[in-house]
């Protein structure tokens, strides 16, 4: 029920705003800002980060990917190891002193805390390889912050570590890591606009590969080859790059593109310092080979919102819209009571707006919160024969028996 809701849209966003999704976002009513690159989770936006989690974990449990949970308090002595406790080194941590002296951080990503803990289980070839994951809030202290969850100071995101027994062992799970994230994009309604993004791949590697959705707002540029499918980075856009890869630079075409996710070799670099070692079938040690896939899960919403939207509000991909159906009640709340209760049952998610406020608030606020179909019940529509329906993405509604709407809907 929509009245038993506490959030409001708004008609304003605040002016400090200027990115698309967080003023859309916040005046539906899906997030508050609690202030610059931070934003509650309201309930409606919470019902969208499950829906594009529960993908997420479908397809890495696909691949074999194993959950749990890591702290987002990490442990100093940990990190140092690395050396990237040290602020020359990473210079966004957010740190705390405890109350017995002890320091320790807030989770800006997760390499040496699984390569700490995988430490202690991992000692024999038998053992691997293995895909543990977790999904999680991520801190880091920005400078500045002004693309609303495209870019927080803290944010939640799903992040899956491989540790392989060697190379050729990574390389084959690595693939699969690579479909099974085109496969999350199609899946969340992007999949069309995302392109495979070749970018530098650091120590270990050649590449690494990032995933970017195209976007007039969005902070990246990318060079795409439109018949092969992938993109190259602005950042690696180089001859000796474009031969590599086999493309044409004629024939690539720029554009402004949002990250939505990015994969990683990351060799040895993490198992070195903890001494992340297994014994091979001969008995001699060896370092894990480990690989890094992330994905900003609250980015990713954001990213939706600004590739779907209107002039009137969000327009959600079904397979992540808070609800499939927004049933709109004007004077008819008997007859809407009925069809909300006959559409629980079938176990279709319904936002029933029962609110006692004018056709005009119902019908603004329904497009801005931008569920994929409205469901009207009116005495003009009971008179004309049933329940006007219209889908967010069209223009025209039309009117249909209730017993037929019932009977088709799934």
């Amino acid at each position: 029920m929509q009245s038993k809701l506490f959030t409001k849209t708004r008609k304003e966003a605040p002016k400090d705003e200027v990115s698309m999704n967080a003023q859309l976002l916040i005046r539906a009513g899906f997030i508050n800002k609690e202030m610059a690159g931070v934003y509650d989770i309201l309930p409606l936006g919470l019902k969208v980060i499950n829906k594009i989690s529960d993908i997420v974990r479908d397809e890495m449990n696909k691949i074999g990917g194993i959950e749990m949970k890591t702290s987002v308090l990490q442990n100093k002595e940990v990190w140092e190891k690395s050396g990237r406790w040290n602020d020359d080194v990473v210079d966004n941590w957010f740190k705390t002193e405890l109350k017995n002296g002890s320091e320790a951080g807030l989770s800006f990503t997760n390499e040496e805390a699984y390569s700490s803990i995988l430490k202690q289980y991992i000692s024999s070839y038998k053992d691997l390889p293995v895909y543990p994951y977790d999904f999680k809030e991520i801190f880091r202290n920005e400078t500045r912050s002004k693309s609303g969850i495209l870019r927080g100071r803290e944010f939640y995101w799903k992040a899956l570590y491989s540790f392989s027994k060697d190379e050729a062992e990574h390389n084959i799970f690595y693939e699969k890591a690579k479909a099974a994230y085109q496969k999350i994009y199609e899946r969340v309604g992007i999949g069309h606009l995302t392109y495979l993004t070749f970018a530098s791949g650091g120590t270990f590697s050649k590449f690494s590969h990032e995933f970017q959705t195209i976007c007039d707002s969005g902070e990246d540029t990318i060079f795409i080859d439109e018949n092969k499918k992938i993109a190259v980075n602005k950042e690696v856009f180089t001859d000796e790059v474009l031969e590599d890869l086999e493309l044409e630079k004629n024939k690539l075409i720029e554009k402004k593109a949002i990250e939505v996710g990015n994969i990683f070799t990351l060799g040895t670099k993490f198992s070195k310092p903890f001494d992340l070692k297994y014994k091979d079938e001969k008995g001699e040690e060896q370092l894990v080979f480990m690989g890094s896939y992330g994905i900003g899960i609250s980015r990713l919403m954001g990213a939706i919102v600004e590739v779907f939207h209107d002039e009137k509000g969000i327009v959600w991909p079904e397979s992540v819209a808070p609800f499939q159906v927004h049933l709109l009640s004007l004077g008819e709340d008997g007859q809407a009571q009925k069809i909300y209760d006959e559409l629980e049952k079938k176990g279709i998610e319904v936002l029933f707006d029962d609110r006692d406020v004018s056709a005009g608030e119902k019908f603004a606020d329904s497009d801005l919160i931008g569920i994929p179909l409205r469901v009207v019940v009116s005495k003009k529509s009971l008179a004309a024969g049933g329940v006007e329906i219209k889908k967010r993405n069209e223009s025209e509604s039309k009117v249909v028996s209730i017993e037929e709407f019932i009977k088709q809907i799934k």
